[in-house]
C-alpha cells in the first residue's frame, strides 16, 4: 500500500466508517462490503466517473450500479460525500428508518443519484447490460461526425452473488456476445458469502468463465492498491469492443479483527466494541461517529469540481450539435424526457367487425409495426419466441456485434430479458419490449417485480396467454399468471378483447409509458373476431367499460357479465343466450384491472352498479381474486386445475370456459334472487 496517499486512505477510511456508523447506529444492515470495497469505489468515483450532483438526471453522465445492493451503506457514503443534495449527513444517520433516503437496499425512486433499484443479486448486474444496450443504440441513433453527444460508460460494483445467480449469468453471456465495450465491472472477490466460504458451493474460475462469454478480464490482487486499481479500469474503459470485468481480491469486513474474512462480516452490525477495535486497527478516531474531516470534504469536493466541468463542456459541446442539428437535438431532448411526437399514434391500424378474425398477438404485431416509424425510440425483442410473439420490427434491423439495429435477440434467456429491460427502461431516451409467452414470465417473475417497484418504464409482450393455445399443452399453458402478475403493485396487466382493443392496448401503454408506469399485455395465439366496439380506446384507457347493453337499457339489468380477453366473445354469446330465456345481461369487457381502480367512484358505478348484485365473471384463468368484481352474491367461471393438451377449442370447452356455463351460472345465481319465479329458468 506504499504508493497510496495519506489523504487516499483517509478519504478511503472515512468512506469505510461513514458506513460502519450507519449500520450500527441502525442496529441493521451489511458492513463488510464497504470495508472491503471502498477502495476501488473510491478510485472509481474520484479518479473516472462523470456525474453532476446537482444534476442527477443529466443524460450523458456514467452511469454506476451497486448490483451488490445489500452494500449500500457505501453507496450512500459516496453520494454525500460527492454533494447529492438528497443524502446529507442526516439521511445517513438515519439509514434503515422509516421515511429516510437512506433504505436497507439502494432505490431509484426515493434516492437521487441511485441509477438503479438493487438488493436481489445480478439484477443490477442485468440493468447495466440494458444500459450499455440503450448507450449504443442512441450514439447510433443520435450522434453524428464531430458530435458525440452519447458517450459515456457503466460501471457496477458486483459481488459473488451477483456472479452465482442465473439473471447474472444469463446478462453476462449476451453482453459478451454483444461486445458492449462501454460496460465496465468491478467484481468484489472476497470469498464469502453468508454460508461461509465460497468454496462451499462456487469454485470455477470466474475470469475463465467470463473470458469464455466474450469479456476482457482484468485481475487485481490487493483490494487496497489503489494504483492496480486505477490501471485496470483504465485497461478496461480501452477494451471498447467488450465488457470488462475487473476481478479485485478483497476481504470482507476489512480492518475488523475478529470478523475480517468472516461470514459474520457480511450481513450484521460489527458490535460496538468490534467498531472501536476496527477503527482502531484502521488509525481512525473511536469518536465521534460519522466523521468526514475537513481536507477529505475538500478532496470530494475537487472531485465532484472536476466531474462538473466535464459536464459543462458537454453542454458547449449539445450547443453546438444543436445548430448543427437542431431536429436531432429536439428529439433526443425529447425521448430523454419521456416525450411522444405529435401523431405518434397516427398510423396505429384501423380493425372493423367483419374484418377476418386476428390473434391480438398478431394485432400487436401490426401496432408495433405502424408505432416504429414513428418511434425511433422504441427498441425491443423476444427471448427466441419473435415469429410466435409477433414482435419484429420490419426492416429495422438487428442488434448485434457493429450493429444497433432496433431488433433484440435474447436468446432463451427469459430472466436476464427481463433485467435487461427494466435497465434500458431506467436509461432513458427509448422506450423498450421483451417479449415471450405467458407462461414463462414466471422465469422472469423476480426482474417484471423490481421493474416495477423503481417503475422501470417497460412493455411487456406476453403472448399464449391462456389454455386456448391447445396442444402445447399444460406446461405451456397459464393458469395463475395473470392473477399473479396482477398482483405485483405499479404493474398494469392489460388484456385486450380483440384487435381493437389491442390497438387501444398499445396507445394505453405508450401514455403510461409517459407516467413511468410498467405494462404486461396477455395476447392471444388463437383468431378472435373483429367486435364493434367504436369506445375501446377510451375504455381501455380507463380500464374496463360497458361493451354491450343489456337489450332493455341500463335501467333494467338483471346480470352483468364480466370478461377479459378471449372471454369476452364468450359473455357476449352467453348474453345472447341469456336474452332468449328472457334475462337481460350487460356485457362488461375488463382489460385492465389496475387501470379500472384508478377511476372515481361515479365511474365504478356507471360500469358496476351496485344494484345489480348478479355478477359473472368470465376468465380463463383462476378465479382467485374475482370476487373483488362479482361481489358476495356473484361468481367466477375460470380455471383452477391445470390445463391439457388437445385442440385450444376443445380444452376451452371441456374446462368450462363457454356460453353454456356462464348461463348456467347466472341461472344459478338468479335462482336464489329474490323474485326468482318470474324469470322462466
Amino acid at each position: 500500500m506504499a504508493e497510496n496517499t495519506d489523504l487516499d486512505l483517509e478519504c478511503i477510511n472515512t468512506l469505510r466508517f461513514l458506513s460502519v456508523d450507519a449500520v450500527q447506529k441502525a442496529n441493521s444492515g451489511h458492513p463488510g462490503l464497504p470495508l472491503g470495497a471502498a477502495p476501488m469505489a473510491y478510485v472509481l468515483w474520484t479518479k473516472f466517473l462523470k456525474f453532476d450532483p446537482d444534476d442527477p438526471e443529466w443524460p450523458n453522465r456514467d452511469r454506476f450500479i451497486l448490483s451488490a445492493g445489500h452494500g449500500s451503506a457505501l453507496l450512500y457514503s459516496l453520494l454525500h460525500l460527492t454533494g447529492y443534495r438528497d443524502m446529507t449527513i442526516d439521511e445517513i444517520k438515519n439509514f434503515r428508518q422509516w421515511g429516510s433516503r437512506t433504505p436497507g437496499h439502494p432505490e431509484s425512486l426515493l434516492t437521487g443519484g441511485v441509477e438503479v433499484t438493487t438488493g436481489p443479486l445480478g439484477q443490477g448486474f442485468g440493468n447495466g447490460v440494458g444500459m450499455a444496450i440503450a448507450e449504443r443504440y442512441l450514439a447510433q441513433l443520435y450522434n453524428r461526425p464531430g458530435h458525440d453527444i452519447v458517450d459515456h460508460y457503466i460501471y457496477a460494483i458486483c459481488s459473488d452473488g451477483d456472479l452465482m445467480e442465473g439473471v447474472g449469468s444469463e446478462a453476462a453471456s449476451i453482453a459478451g456476445h454483444l461486445g458492449l465495450g462501454r460496460l465496465v465491472y468491478l467484481y468484489d472477490d472476497n470469498h464469502i458469502s453468508i454460508e461461509g466460504s465460497t468454496s462451499l458451493a462456487f469454485t470455477e474460475d470466474r475470469g475463465k468463465r467470463f473470458e469464455a462469454y466474450g469479456w476482457h478480464v482484468e485481475r487485481v490482487e490487493d483490494g487496497n492498491d489503489l494504483t492496480a486499481i486505477e490501471t485496470a479500469i483504465e485497461s478496461a474503459r480501452l477494451e471498447l469492443k467488450r465488457p470488462s470485468l475487473v476481478i479485485i481480491r478483497t476481504h470482507i469486513g476489512y480492518g475488523s479483527p475478529h470478523k475480517q474474512d468472516t461470514a459474520a462480516a457480511h450481513g450484521e452490525p460489527l458490535g460496538v466494541e468490534e467498531v472501536k477495535l476496527t477503527k482502531e486497527a484502521l488509525g481512525w478516531p473511536v469518536e465521534p461517529a460519522f466523521l468526514v474531516p475537513e481536507r477529505v470534504a475538500a478532496h470530494f469536493h475537487e472531485a465532484r469540481a472536476r466531474a462538473k466541468l466535464l459536464k459543462g463542456d458537454w453542454e458547449s459541446r449539445f450547443a453546438a450539435y444543436a445548430e448543427e442539428h437542431p431536429e436531432l437535438a429536439a428529439a433526443f431532448e425529447a425521448a430523454i424526457d419521456r416525450e411522444l411526437p405529435d401523431g405518434w399514434d397516427a398510423d396505429l391500424p384501423v380493425f372493423k367487425p367483419g374484418d377476418k378474425p386476428v390473434a391480438t398477438r398478431s394485432a400487436s404485431g401490426k401496432c408495433i409495426n405502424a408505432l416504429a416509424p414513428r418511434l425511433p425510440q422504441m427498441i425491443g425483442g423476444s427471448a427466441d419466441l419473435a415469429p410466435s410473439t409477433k414482435t419484429l420490427i420490419d426492416g429495422a434491423g438487428d442488434f448485434e456485434p457493429g450493429s444497433a439495429g432496433r431488433n433484440l435477440h435474447f436468446g432463451v434467456r427469459e430472466h436476464g430479458m427481463g433485467a435487461i429491460v427494466n435497465g434500458m427502461g431506467q436509461y432513458g431516451g427509448v422506450i423498450p419490449y421483451g417479449a415471450t409467452f405467458l407462461i414463462f414470465s414466471d422465469y422472469m417473475r423476480p426482474s417484471i417485480r423490481i421493474g416495477a417497484l423503481q417503475k422501470a418504464p417497460a412493455i411487456w409482450v406476453f403472448t399464449h396467454d391462456s389454455v386456448g393455445l391447445g396442444e402445447d399443452g399444460p406446461t405451456h399453458e397459464p393458469i395463475e399468471h395473470l392473477m399473479s402478475l396482477r398482483a405485483i403493485p405499479d404493474l398494469a396487466l392489460i388484456r385486450p378483447a380483440d384487435a381493437t382493443e389491442t390497438a387501444a392496448a398499445w396507445r394505453t401503454a405508450l401514455e403510461l409509458y409517459r407516467r413511468r408506469l410498467p405494462v404486461a399485455m396477455a395476447l392471444t395465439r388463437q383468431n378472435l373476431p373483429v367486435l364493434d366496439n367504436p369506445e375501446a380506446n377510451e375504455g381501455v384507457a380507463r380500464g374496463a367499460y360497458v361493451l354491450s347493453e343489456a337489450n332493455r337499457g341500463p335501467s333494467a339489468i338483471d346480470v352483468i357479465l364480466i370478461a377479459t380477453g378471449s372471454e369476452v366473445h364468450v359473455a357476449l354469446e352467453a348474453q345472447r343466450l341469456l336474452e332468449d330465456k328472457k334475462i337481460y345481461a350487460r356485457v362488461v369487457s375488463m382489460p385492465c384491472w389496475e387501470l379500472f381502480e384508478e377511476q372515481d367512484e361515479a365511474y365504478h358505478s356507471l360500469v358496476l352498479p351496485a344494484e345489480v348484485t348478479t355478477r359473472v365473471s368470465v376468465e380463463a384463468g383462476a378465479t382467485l381474486g374475482w370476487s373483488r368484481w362479482v361481489g358476495d352474491r356473484g361468481a367466477a367461471v375460470g380455471i383452477d386445475r391445470f390445463g391439457a393438451s388437445a385442440p385450444g377449442a376443445v380444452v376451452m370447452d371441456k374446462l368450462g370456459i363457454s356460453a353454456g356455463h356462464v348461463v348456467e351460472t347466472a341461472l344459478g345465481l338468479i335462482a336464489n334472487e329474490p323474485g326468482a319465479a318470474e324469470w322462466d329458468l
